[in-house]
């Protein structure tokens, strides 16, 4: 495999995994809305009209699938539901019917997924691939969206979803947000778990699984030891010289400021990798320790 198509690829992950892709000797191109604004190789593509640029598949290799709209970046209005829905759905869906129609198609085909696919809090139960889906609303959507990911099995394509949990970066993602008031504090009761995976990670295991043959279904895309959203927020805060206080923000007034989207940051779940590593995938950062130095040094 040379050339490697993404979709949302403007994204945070998207752009940390092609800088690497590119490192390691990819070609990249993107499919994009607006082709010509993006600094990087671009295909068209609408989902809302259901319409690519098909170049873009006969150029790809493989393709690895970002696309989807931000679920913690506005408020969840019913307009906004079905839009982190269908950005999801639909965009699976087109890829999948103009793929379908190619004599000589991807050899892979990589997505994101969410691990919100657990529900939104299962306490200290240990959460691996094969355990229930959740029945909140995004657990809904991640099991439409994987519906909607697996359907390139029947072409005979290799695929692949990752699960993913809290990003850690200091460019984007939760870690930002949470360390953004001039002193970090717990939120809800701050004894629900938070699956975390740096950002260096996440991208490594989607090399991993675009390179490794063997890698196909859902895996769960955290490192080995969750932590509670307390020490999470205690340790980052320590991490970039923040003054910490042991008072958690009240789930009242988190609900009041964001609705349903609430019960993301109030719940929480620890989910195991152990899947993933059993493929043959090594964590770099394995502890949030060794994350936090990683991301916070001088």
């Amino acid at each position: 495999m040379k050339n490697i198509l993404i979709s949302g690829g403007s994204g945070l992950i998207g752009q940390a995994l092609t800088k690497t892709l590119e490192a390691n000797g990819y070609a990249v191109a993107w499919l994009s809305r607006t082709p010509e604004k993006q600094p990087q190789k671009s295909f068209a593509w609408d989902i809302k009209k259901q319409s690519l640029d098909t170049k873009s598949l006969k150029w790809a290799d493989a393709i690895i699938h970002l696309a989807g709209a931000g679920v913690a970046e506005k408020r969840w209005t019913p307009a906004r539901k079905k839009l982190i829905l269908e950005s999801r759905t639909q965009s699976s869906k087109l890829l999948f019917d103009q793929v379908r129609l190619l004599e000589n198609k991807p050899q892979a085909f990589i997505s994101a997924s969410g691990a919100n696919y657990y529900g939104l809090d299962n306490g200290e139960e240990w959460l691996n691939e094969q355990s229930r889906k959740g029945d909140d609303f995004l657990s809904m959507v991640v099991d439409e969206w994987e519906k909607s990911i697996f359907t390139f099995e029947s072409l005979g394509i290799r695929t692949a979803a990752l699960r993913t949990g809290v990003v850690l970066s200091k460019d984007g993602g939760a870690l930002p947000q949470m360390l953004q008031p001039p002193v970090a504090a717990p939120l809800g009761n701050g004894n629900q778990y938070m699956s975390w995976i740096h950002l260096q990670d996440l991208v490594q295991m989607y090399m991993y699984a675009l390179e490794a043959s063997h890698i196909s279904g859902s895996y769960n895309a955290v490192a080995p030891q969750p932590v509670t959203n307390r020490v999470l927020t205690q340790k980052a805060a320590a991490a970039k010289g923040k003054p910490f206080i042991n008072i958690p923000v009240p789930d009242f007034l988190l609900k009041l400021m964001l609705g349903e989207m609430a019960g993301m940051i109030l719940g929480g779940n620890k989910i195991s990798c152990d899947k993933i590593i059993s493929g043959g995938y090594q964590f770099k950062y394995a502890t949030l320790a060794h994350a936090l130095e990683d991301l916070f040094k001088k």
